[in-house]
């Protein structure tokens, strides 16, 4: 019998077979598809119970267990958690504003190539429509399948989805330790006064209480689900993926490496710290990115805000000019960005990141020639921008960079070397740039011509004996970056 796809049942169940649970089998493709490479931005979300609150962030379940501010506040606001434990939230998250095709439409206009939902936090709440878990938002909370409704209008644009997830710290695991009811590696801290430490069957899934073969299973099963129904592009793990045992990871790759095949996808894993082995998925750094030039393609999850990753009170925002200038550092280095936004639990995202998203959009757009589809040089920049450490490794992702310092990307074509200049350089400066002088991909007399992107105004340049200038000509530069055009006299093979 003919499939879909063209190909009988036989050769699609032989495809299917292709992916072991193996990390040698697992390891056998290109963890990062040339689309990945493309795309350069993602956004995506801490949207769920968790926004109800809005105070201390997305850890809120986590901290409202614990001594400590967060839990005074939860007594002083709602009573003791021994009485309004987390799951009495539910109800109180209806997202009675949300609007999926808005929402898709503000990541499109931001120039997000892909996007989605943060599937399911630490706190064991599913955002999708879920036979697995009882606490899930097409049930409970908003009764609206909130990751169907945003796979179809995000895949309608012409964008990937990605789902997220965290549940990793999920499960439950010091009920029998009572010396460590509080441990680190449970989300909920355990305690008889509280729901967390219920055995009932419906109530225990939502706090991880069952045992560590239960939960592990449950944790492969939600996963199941998700790929099953909405065919993510790309699945992306926090911290913490190591507590879940290796066989259970490489099921849970195979299950999903087979079906993208089916389903003649390109997808992606993406992995923090040491979780996975670097051939089968894409590492990704929190909060920052790497300090040089890296031959794999990698990923960083950075926030908008600056307080929390979920919407609280009082919450501000980094300015378009600071993400955007961080942005084009990380792909310099062959880098992407998965760009966090907080809506509040009503599912409104407020007038301040969208007019930031916008300006994000604006800039993306005009220089979409030198951003889409390119690729790093084989020297990221230059500059003296000051560059403190991230807290999860490699350098911040608030690094303050000016208009001394810059930054190159390459077209795949060989044709055209891009130099963005991170601020707003003045007209009749000279730009030393030393790494051009006598460079093999740009000899003397290798630039046909050099130009301001989006202006099309000629920018005058000449050769030193160690060194290559540029002037910046009397044209508009842009206040976010300026990006100048090298086209090169001669198409250069870059690999």
């Amino acid at each position: 019998m003919a499939s879909l796809f063209g190909f009988n049942c036989s050769t699609q169940a032989e495809e299917v077979k292709k992916y072991e649970p193996a990390w040698e089998s697992l390891g056998q493709r290109d963890a990062a598809p040339e689309w990945f490479a493309d795309a350069k931005l993602g956004i995506y979300f801490h949207w769920g119970i968790y926004s109800v609150p809005a105070y201390g962030g997305e850890w809120y379940p986590y901290h409202m267990y614990r001594d400590g501010n967060v839990h005074e506040h939860h007594v002083k606001t709602y009573g003791e958690p021994s009485r309004f434990n987390y799951h009495d939230f539910v109800p109180m998250f209806k997202a009675e504003k949300f609007n999926a095709e808005d929402w898709a439409q503000l990541f499109d206009d931001a120039g997000a190539k892909f996007a989605g939902p943060c599937a399911q936090h630490h706190d064991g709440f599913a955002m999708w429509d879920s036979e697995v878990n009882p606490w899930n938002a097409a049930d409970r909370g908003p009764k609206q399948d909130i990751t169907g409704l945003l796979e179809k209008t995000i895949k309608a644009r012409g964008m990937k989805f990605i789902t997220t997830f965290h549940h990793a710290r999920n499960g439950q695991r010091y009920a029998d330790k009572p010396e460590q009811w509080g441990g680190y590696n449970s989300h909920y801290a355990y305690h008889p006064d509280f729901a967390t430490s219920s055995t009932d069957p419906d109530i225990s899934k939502l706090y991880g209480n069952m045992t560590e073969a239960a939960f592990n299973q449950y944790w492969f099963d939600q996963l199941q689900e998700v790929i099953d129904q909405y065919s993510p592009d790309i699945i992306w793990f926090d911290s913490w993926l190591k507590m879940i045992p290796q066989e259970y990871r490489k099921k849970f790759a195979a299950y999903y490496l087979n079906e993208a095949q089916k389903k003649r996808q390109d997808v992606v894993i993406a992995y923090k710290q040491v979780d996975l082995p670097s051939s089968v998925g894409v590492l990704d750094i929190e909060q920052g990115g790497k300090k040089d030039l890296s031959e794999s393609v990698w990923l960083t999850d950075v926030t908008l805000s600056t307080k929390s990753w979920c919407y609280i009170e009082g919450q501000k925002y980094k300015p378009a000019e600071l993400v955007v200038r961080n942005m084009i550092d990380v792909w310099s280095k062959n880098g992407v960005v998965l760009l966090n936004i907080s809506p509040r639990a009503d599912g409104v995202i407020n007038q301040d990141q969208r007019d930031i998203l916008h300006k994000i959009g604006t800039w993306m757009k005009k220089h979409e020639e030198a951003v889409y589809g390119t690729r790093a040089f084989d020297v990221y920049g230059f500059g003296h921008a000051k560059t403190d450490a991230g807290k999860h490794g490699g350098q911040s992702a608030t690094t303050q960079y000016t208009a001394e310092d810059g930054r190159f990307l390459r077209s795949k074509d060989g044709k055209t070397l891009y130099l963005f200049m991170l601020g707003k350089p003045d007209a009749g400066k000279e730009i030393e740039i030393r790494d051009l002088a006598g460079h093999t991909y740009c000899p003397e007399g290798g630039f046909k011509r050099i130009t301001v992107l989006g202006s099309g105004v000629e920018a005058p340049f000449h050769w030193a004996k160690r060194n290559f200038w540029l002037k910046v000509p009397d044209s508009e530069m842009d206040d976010i970056a300026t990006v100048f055009k090298m086209e090169l006299n001669e198409p250069m093979d870059w690999k």
